[in-house]
């Protein structure tokens, strides 16, 4: 007999739960499960998360805040934070409240991205980036002439197309109703990543 079929009806009903949540590619918090049941607090959640961990029906990764996994799940898949969002058009700030996990096919990416940034704004659309999209972002300082990088201008994020002349530094947005940004001298500006792919949301 499986530890599952031996297990109390909630705590079952909780486990099918993540089963569902994190095959979709979604880690729930504590708060998310004890809502979904009605628990009073985090606390209960909190409990069956435990037994359900110490029965081997599920995974934790320790110092994550939404470290949930399937035991014996597939080692391509990748866990990935949503740390904000990020301009297809004018530079925005990043939200980092957003606060996301998703458990993500690695496949899906070259190279391997560090985190997700949500897509704002259409400038990318010719690259087949859309508003809304999840892309990811490999952190480096460095990029090559004509990586779509993610920047930050003044501390703001934007996601284009990069380009190096002689004595400029342009980036180029992939719809003709949106103007390249001309990088001025003395800007505070950085190149915070590289994109490596995306997932449609919706």
């Amino acid at each position: 007999m499986k530890p599952s079929d031996t297990l109390p009806p909630q705590r079952a009903a909780v486990l099918a739960f993540l089963r569902r949540e994190l095959t979709a590619g979604r880690a729930p918090s504590l708060a998310e499960i004890a809502d979904a049941f009605g628990f009073a607090s985090r606390n209960a959640a909190q409990k069956h998360v435990q037994a359900l961990v110490a029965d081997g029906l599920l995974e934790s990764i320790p110092g994550q805040k939404r470290g949930l996994r399937l035991p014996g799940g597939p080692a391509d898949l990748l866990p990935l934070p949503v740390l904000g969002r990020v301009a297809a058009g004018q530079p925005i700030g990043p939200d980092i409240g957003l606060d996301e996990q998703l458990w993500l096919d690695r496949r899906l990416f070259s190279p391997t991205p560090d985190y997700l940034l949500k897509v704002q704004g259409d400038s990318m659309i010719d690259d087949g980036i859309l508003d809304g999209d999840l892309v990811g972002v490999h952190r480096t300082p460095e990029a090559r002439n004509g990586q779509t990088v993610v920047a930050r201008i003044d501390g703001e994020l934007t996601i284009k197309r990069l380009r190096r002349e002689r004595q400029r530094i342009l980036l180029l947005p992939r719809n003709p109703a949106h103007s390249p940004i001309d990088i001025q001298p003395g800007q505070d500006f950085a190149i915070e990543g590289v994109y490596c792919g995306l997932v449609r949301c919706g």
